[in-house]
């Protein structure tokens, strides 16, 4: 860490020198132009770049499939608004994996296509990307996901279980989305005050997203043995319900307080949030010995992975009280 005195020049102007081997690593001499940004009491300095767009290549002779889609995905995430996939030749199945990886991000849109390459850019800047709505239409949709995927299972509705899977993508589109906004404002603090927010803000936005995401994957996975198995017997049925209802009242205290202004009332949210655990674990061992009594062992196993993700709902509710608690602790 260097130290610079503030002078006064002309009486009333504030100046500061910069340490010579930064301005020399970033470029910066006599006539350049820097951007600064303040957030409270800091004050943050960067060179003003003059590409707006972030530009990102990669190289995909051999990708195929998953990876393909896992790369498409990583490049967004990591907040490059253009993005050149390069090879000898793109084939038909690249294309398709691209365009389809595409689909399920918002902003990306295919701009080029060539037979060397195929180019995406995000259409849309920081400040077009609300994370505070992005993080409040998660939570509406990851817990009502839980509870139709419940009322798939207990009422042998296949048409429910086969639309709450296919809700998982809107989730993952969110989730992508938050976690591009975040190492945006990471790199580049100008990002934060576009979208409105502080950067402990958007990392505990960030976190918090993360376990609604997860919630989301567990009502998929409950929706999915709703498909493999029949009806549940009404006395199993009532204590699941029970379950349910009980475990989706954690993370909804704990997403009021993480969105909650007020912080002594944040706090009193994600305090009790947390509290309801120790009743909901206990309510899982009381469920799981019903199980265990019913005749079928294959049935007894899928309702038992059933509980565990009603029981991880809960906890994943509890880490998202701790972020509330961290939003709403005063700052050092």
């Amino acid at each position: 860490m260097e130290t610079r005195k503030v002078q006064v020049t002309g009486g009333s102007t504030y100046t500061v020198s910069l340490p010579k081997d930064w301005a020399t690593e970033n470029d910066v001499s006599a006539g350049s132009v820097v951007e600064f940004h303040s957030e409270e009491d800091i004050l943050l300095l960067s060179p003003k770049s003059e590409e707006e767009r972030e530009k990102g290549s990669i190289e995909i002779d051999g990708l195929e499939g998953d990876r393909l889609t896992r790369a498409v995905m990583t490049m967004y995430v990591s907040g490059f608004d253009v993005i050149n996939f390069e090879a000898p030749r793109v084939t038909a199945g690249q294309r398709r994996t691209i365009r389809e990886a595409t689909q399920g991000l918002v902003g990306l849109e295919v701009i080029e296509e060539t037979g060397e390459r195929v180019v995406l850019q995000d259409l849309l800047d920081s400040s077009e990307l609300s994370v505070h709505n992005a993080i409040t239409r998660m939570r509406l949709v990851s817990l009502t996901m839980l509870s139709d995927a419940v009322t798939a299972l207990l009422e042998d509705d296949d048409e429910l279980a086969h639309d709450v899977i296919e809700r998982d993508d809107d989730v993952d589109r969110l989730w992508y989305m938050v976690s591009r906004v975040f190492r945006t404002v990471l790199r580049n603090p100008a990002a934060a005050t576009e979208i409105g927010f502080p950067r402990e803000t958007v990392f505990d936005y960030q976190s918090s997203a993360r376990q609604l995401e997860r919630i989301a994957d567990h009502a998929t996975k409950i929706a999915s043995i709703a498909l493999e198995i029949g009806p549940v017997n009404e006395s199993v049925a009532e204590v699941l319900s029970d379950l349910q209802t009980a475990a989706v009242t954690v993370p909804e205290t704990a997403m009021d307080a993480l969105l909650e202004d007020d912080p002594d009332e944040a706090v009193s949210l994600a305090t009790d949030a947390r509290a309801d655990l120790p009743d909901i674990d206990e309510r899982a061992r009381d469920v799981d010995d019903v199980i265990r009594d019913l005749d079928d062992p294959e049935l007894a196993q899928s309702l038992g992975l059933v509980v565990d993700s009603l029981s991880r709902t809960a906890d994943y509710g509890g880490n998202i009280a701790e972020s509330a608690l961290q939003k709403a602790a005063p700052s050092p």
